[in-house]
């Protein structure tokens, strides 16, 4: 007689396989400010792309974080300026953020993610203007050069590619900063927008800077969650205990009385 033995399929089939995949996207729960901001970015996206032209275009300018709007509204075109992406859905950068800002939130938390992304979306940008308007002021560029089209989460996706290099294993970490700056390398090169493309490795760099606050932030979070997972859970049906001498019904040392009675 020959006996056939069944192969045991893993438990929770497909379903499970994919787990590492979903934690590659934002959730609601898991990576708060990553998930509100992508939902933010498509419902942007989607207007740029299906509006009417002439208010998309004005939206865009009133948004625009260049020098003649950071002089008379700088808070409201630097949080503006953010909420677009250049090139839409389909880029690179809507991508890159979709998987940076996730991979970072998961490690160093929501609060701390918009941090290192508003730091680097800030300094970049003023980084990069400034020296625009001090230019223009010393007659070494036109007026013109004071009002461009300049929006988009670029130089906050390039700090938290920095920062997010910080808390990988080394063989995923060089790899990625080389070949992240290879790129930037490229573009700048290439001068199709120069301020933009230096923005960009100033950005990087700003994420770099971040290493030790985010490592810090990781270990902490990493800590914390280790602590939940262990702490003990109080057993089902279990009493508390009463010290020695103590009274059963308040927990209080019994007077001498009641340690010299006669048990009934």
């Amino acid at each position: 007689m020959h006996h056939t033995q069944r192969t045991r399929r893993p438990a929770g089939g497909p379903g499970r396989a994919l787990l590492p995949l979903l934690r590659l996207l934002p959730t609601p729960t898991g990576t708060p400010f990553t998930f509100v901001y992508v939902l933010v970015l498509v419902a942007t996206s989607l207007f740029a792309e299906h509006a009417d032209p002439h208010t998309v275009t004005a939206l865009l300018r009133d948004s625009s974080t260049d020098m003649a709007h950071l002089a008379r509204t700088p808070l409201l075109v630097l949080v503006g300026s953010a909420l677009w992406i250049a090139g839409g859905l389909l880029s690179v950068s809507a991508a890159g953020f979709l998987l940076v800002l996730t991979a970072l939130e998961r490690r160093i938390g929501a609060l701390h993610t918009g941090a290192v992304f508003l730091t680097g979306h800030v300094l970049a940008t003023l980084a990069t203007e400034i020296p625009v308007g001090v230019a223009v002021a010393a007659g070494h560029l036109p007026d013109s050069s004071l009002h461009r089209l300049d929006y988009g989460i670029s130089f906050g996706l390039m700090t938290g590619v920095g920062a997010l290099a910080g808390l990988l294993p080394p063989l995923l970490r060089w790899p990625l900063l080389g070949a992240v700056a290879t790129a930037l390398v490229q573009a700048l090169l290439a001068l199709g927008d120069p301020l933009t493309d230096w923005g960009h490795p100033l950005s990087l760099a700003i994420g770099v800077a971040c290493w030790p606050l985010v490592r810090r932030w990781a270990a902490a979070r990493t800590g914390r969650t280790s602590r939940a997972a262990t702490a003990p859970a109080p057993l089902a049906g279990s009493e508390p205990s009463v010290p020695v001498g103590a009274s059963p019904s308040t927990g209080e040392p019994g007077s001498p009385a009641d340690a010299s009675a006669p048990a009934s």
